[in-house]
């Protein structure tokens, strides 16, 4: 039986992680969550924590019959906990999700949904994945996500399980994966019969929405969440999502590039003794 953490930023008491959680235990996998205590999006791979005298605060949660946990702590540092079995035995693979959006592009670098899945492996788990619900809804295929409105969603009405499911019928070949595999999965915001399909892609060169400036003065700035205007480019995560396909791509933690080659720097130049 496989062990699973699950985790997320949009917070413990998130909707999605509670769907994933019982979707995922119910294909049979043995199932314990840890999650923040309060939203954390946008971490990254952040290791912050909430300490009272030295320790991080927790407290345990119940979802149905499976354990979990609200944790004073950003996804990366209970992913970090997990692998050094606070919650149990070191989980085989990490679950970060449902999240409320896409990550998608290279603003993947900025989720903390998928820096947790990276820290996982990172420090020693065997296989991630970031699973993420779009729901944006594509409606026009000029632009990020169809051009649509930023606007968040009533959260009872979304598709979660289908994101779910979908999660469950990776986790066979996932861990079967060579080590250290993450995967980052999105999907659309339908009915599971009507997603057009799963398509393995890259990732766009931008992410679906862009800050910008909205106001700005001598002692202040106030920033805003804009659609992304850039041309959708085939086969990357955003045009897929657009055309309403679930998308998977996989991912690495950083890795040195051998390829690119630095001058060699001389040594330091003797000092002069003046003499």
């Amino acid at each position: 039986m496989t062990r699973i953490l699950i985790t997320n930023d949009d917070g413990v008491d998130a909707p999605g992680i509670r769907v994933l959680a019982e979707a995922v235990a119910g294909a049979g996998h043995e199932v314990v969550v840890a999650a923040p205590r309060e939203e954390a999006s946008g971490m990254s791979a952040a290791l912050t924590a909430v300490t009272v005298s030295g320790r991080v605060v927790m407290e345990k949660r119940n979802f149905n019959t499976i354990p979990g946990y609200a944790v004073s702590a950003s996804p990366a540092y209970i992913a970090v906990l997990a692998g050094l079995g606070v919650f149990g035995p070191p989980p085989d693979v990490v679950l970060s999700g449902i999240n409320l959006g896409a990550n998608a592009g290279n603003a993947v670098l900025h989720s903390g949904t998928v820096g947790a899945a990276l820290t996982a492996v990172n420090n020693g788990v065997r296989h991630a994945m970031a699973v993420s619900l779009d729901v944006l809804n594509p409606t026009v295929a000029t632009v990020s996500s169809g051009g649509a409105a930023i606007t968040v969603p009533d959260a009872a009405a979304l598709h979660w399980r289908t994101a779910a499911e979908m999660a469950a019928d990776l986790l066979g070949w996932l861990v079967e994966a060579p080590p250290r595999t993450v995967l980052n999965l999105n999907v659309p915001d339908r009915e599971k019969s009507a997603v057009a399909g799963l398509r393995q892609a890259s990732l766009a060169t931008f992410g679906q929405v862009q800050m910008a400036v909205a106001e700005s003065g001598e002692d202040f700035v106030r920033t805003s969440v804009e659609r992304s205007g850039e041309e959708l480019v085939e086969g990357t995560d955003i045009a897929w999502l657009a055309d309403g396909y679930a998308t998977v791509t996989p991912l690495q933690p950083p890795v040195a590039i051998p390829e690119v080659r630095i001058p060699a720097q001389r040594g330091s130049v003797p000092r002069s003794s003046g003499v």
